[in-house]
């Protein structure tokens, strides 16, 4: 059966964020996820320590952090390729991992980067699959796995990897065994690929999945994607994660989880 975990950088935005693991849990979810949670790749001893205490305390479990991505309102996607950013991802590699480990999360989202107008996408993509290669060796050690995913081009028209194809030559280029994609299903919708195709391909080099209804990013029923089928396609495969609930709610977070329950019954 299905298990969903909240992304809690998108939903609950409602509360301040140190609030919302408690809001969730008090809506009966059990499990959340999160973007980068700071301001900056590196924060304080004492916000690490109340991030940490404000799941711990609500009960909840941690099942996604990304890397630090830089400043995700103003348009930046990750860090991973891009030169004036590449030392700060390197610091932040211990830090994040070091926040999943205290609270057993074992999945890490590294975001690509966009390309930037003079530097060669060539050394962009180099980059990347060095910085990579570093998160994924330090991952290993705490027993985790390391993330990619394909952002759809509409919204974010910069970033280069814009299909599962793209995620896959990736993570073949670097070659860790502990590199997955993640498939993000309202992107890949957005840039038409059909999920059975995906989880055709590439099923067994998922880590994780992530949903939002399109075009708008909504909860299930706010749009038009068939999640019954995805669902049962996935049960039908065995997947044994978690699926994250990476929307933009249309009303209160806890009433746009409704749709749970028809799906239950």
């Amino acid at each position: 059966m299905t298990r969903f975990t909240a992304n809690l950088s998108i939903m609950f935005t409602e509360l301040p964020m140190l609030e919302r693991p408690a809001a969730a849990r008090a809506a009966g979810l059990e499990a959340c996820e999160f973007w980068w949670p700071f301001a900056t790749p590196t924060p304080s001893d004492s916000e690490v320590d109340a991030f940490v205490a404000a799941i711990d305390d609500a009960g909840m479990r941690l099942t996604g952090l990304n890397f630090a991505a830089g400043d995700m309102p103003r348009g930046d996607r990750g860090l991973l390729s891009s030169p004036s950013d590449s030392a700060a991802f390197r610091d932040n590699i211990d830090t994040a991992i070091g926040i999943a480990t205290r609270l057993g999360c074992r999945s890490l989202n590294a975001l690509y980067g966009n390309r930037i107008d003079g530097v060669a996408p060539e050394l962009q993509d180099e980059l990347a699959a060095e910085n990579l290669a570093l998160a994924a060796r330090a991952a290993a050690t705490s027993e985790a796995v390391v993330l990619v995913e394909a952002v759809n081009a509409h919204e974010n028209p910069r970033y280069p990897l814009t299909s599962s194809d793209d995620v896959i030559r990736v993570l073949d280029a670097v070659g860790a065994p502990n590199l997955r994609l993640l498939a993000d299903f309202y992107h890949l919708a957005r840039m038409g690929e059909p999920p059975d195709e995906v989880l055709g391909r590439h099923f067994g080099r998922i880590g994780h999945v992530q949903i939002a209804d399109t075009p708008g990013r909504g909860e299930p029923g706010s749009g038009t994607f068939d999640f019954t089928a995805l669902f049962d396609d996935l049960d039908a495969r065995g997947y044994p994660g978690w699926v994250g609930l990476e929307y933009k709610p249309t009303v209160p977070s806890a009433d746009s989880l409704g749709w749970m329950e028809k799906l239950r019954n």
